[in-house]
């Protein structure tokens, strides 16, 4: 298995597995997501920001800003990560880092994240 930080993002990581799968798992008890995932549950109570609702947060954000890359994708999330990963690697690591690259958006955009929640948050299937 190969894994890679992200670039400069402690909190993510693309791993090319030796069968042939890619997966990228976000850390979500970085301190920087730590403290992203209390403003967005002051937001929205139903937010508190395990794994499993990141899970549901970037769900519905994909299905709703770019649904292909949730076309063959898989995830195998826990209470402290997310992890989303495709079985057909090859074909699929522009998904991965096309994922990366929305997740550090909007880490990086957070008053989106808030609009979203405010907006939308009773279409998001929370944990």
């Amino acid at each position: 298995m190969e894994t890679s930080n992200y670039p400069n993002r402690d909190y993510l990581f693309i791993m090319n597995h030796d069968d042939g799968s890619v997966a990228l798992s976000f850390n979500i008890e970085d301190d920087i997501i730590l403290a992203l995932g209390d403003e967005m549950n002051a937001v929205r109570e139903e937010a508190y920001m395990n794994g499993y609702n990141w899970e549901a947060f970037l769900n519905y954000y994909l299905s709703v800003n770019d649904p292909d890359v949730l076309k063959g994708m898989e995830t195998d999330s826990e209470a402290g990560t997310y992890v989303a990963y495709y079985v057909d690697g090859a074909s699929n690591e522009g998904k991965v880092k096309r994922l990366a690259d929305i997740i550090v958006s909007l880490v990086e955009n957070k008053e989106e994240i808030f609009r979203i929640l405010r907006e939308n948050g009773d279409e998001i299937e929370w944990d």
